[in-house]
């Protein structure tokens, strides 16, 4: 449950100026509050355990790990917290695999503090930033879909996606041919082709 007071923020930026410039743009609003910076994504999810923040603001280019897998460790550390991506590069192959992964929505860099403000409200009050249409496009999968996808394509079964997401084995092949008929892919092979070559994987 999102907290009461004002919206709690994490921003995970490997640029201190990035961050800075964030937090004093945020800081400016009554109802928002930066509650912790990191600049790597292992600091900024020991931070997210910790914080349980309402948003977090991730840069999608960071040096220890993708995006893409931020966005899914996140939704085990923190599962209430909502991922806003930050980035200067809107039509980035990894948008497509950071949104499908659960992530809220997607924020320029270059937004101004009005923008940011709107796009933290947006996704603590629906759920969701509406994203450009370049990044929307790219998304064609659900979350608990791409955690499928990336398990099939790192060359897990079936059963083994099963134990990993605690889903039984129908329910894996389900979504994974949910997959396949959003990426008219036949096969396992054919779909991880496809994913890859979309910007998913």
């Amino acid at each position: 449950m999102l907290s009461a007071g004002p919206i709690r923020i994490v921003v995970i930026d490997d640029h201190p100026v990035v961050r800075d410039g964030v937090t004093a743009q945020l800081q400016h609003h009554g109802d928002m509050t930066v509650v912790g910076y990191a600049a790597t994504a292992a600091e900024g999810l020991r931070v997210c355990a910790v914080e349980r923040p309402d948003v977090v603001l991730l840069d999608l280019r960071l040096p220890d790990a993708p995006a893409a897998e931020v966005v899914v460790d996140l939704r085990r550390t923190s599962p209430e917290s909502r991922v806003l991506v930050f980035t200067a590069f809107p039509e980035h192959a990894s948008v497509a695999s950071t949104l499908a992964a659960g992530a809220c929505g997607l924020l320029v860099k270059d937004a101004n503090g009005t923008t940011v403000r709107d796009a933290v409200r947006s996704v603590v009050r629906s759920g969701t930033y509406q994203v450009t249409h370049i990044a929307a496009s790219v998304s064609p999968v659900t979350a608990r879909e791409y955690d499928v996808l990336r398990l099939v394509a790192a060359g897990h079964t079936n059963l083994e996606i099963g134990a990993e997401l605690n889903l039984s084995v129908n329910t894996v092949k389900s979504y994974l041919g949910e997959v396949m008929r959003k990426l008219g892919a036949r096969n396992r092979a054919q779909v991880i082709m496809k994913a890859r070559s979309s910007g998913l994987l």
